[in-house]
């Protein structure tokens, strides 16, 4: 099964961003996150939708934060992404006339849900800021040496 890294990715480069003298390139934040800048686009503009990232066009124009770091949750970013499905777990047969089997099918859903609610919980709790709080001066050097 294909894991959807969406989430990691996106929150690498909002933290990149926020380190950055001027806006990134899809090109650049493509090179950075191992992917192509189509997927960067695509992406991005679904945040840029959500007032998270802005984009401005022409020479030195890319993508940059919209908001600052702190006011952005790890819950806003997964809902801009469309809330991706958390587990490969379904229903049998939701059309089934079988009682023991919408038992089985509820009583998977109503985990699911349960689960579900807890994870966007903990996501709400924490904003991207939060990511490298404490340790400023050792992401500020990171920083300075992948863009140079």
């Amino acid at each position: 099964m294909r894991h959807d890294s969406r989430l990691p990715r996106v929150l690498h480069a909002l933290l990149h961003l926020e380190n950055m003298a001027a806006p990134a390139t899809s090109e650049m934040l493509a090179m950075m996150l191992g992917t192509n800048a189509s997927v960067v686009r695509r992406t991005m503009g679904g945040l840029r939708e959500a007032g998270i990232v802005a984009a401005s066009k022409g020479h030195g124009g890319g993508w940059s934060l919209a908001r600052p770091l702190t006011s952005i949750s790890l819950l806003d970013i997964y809902t801009a992404l469309g809330s991706p499905t958390l587990f490969a777990i379904g229903s049998d047969d939701d059309d089934t006339t079988c009682l023991l089997a919408r038992a089985a099918n509820r009583a998977t859903q109503d985990a699911l849900a349960q689960a579900r609610q807890h994870f966007e919980q903990q996501l709400a709790a924490i904003s991207v800021a939060d990511l490298t709080a404490g340790w400023s001066a050792d992401v500020k050097a990171h920083v300075h040496a992948t863009q140079h």
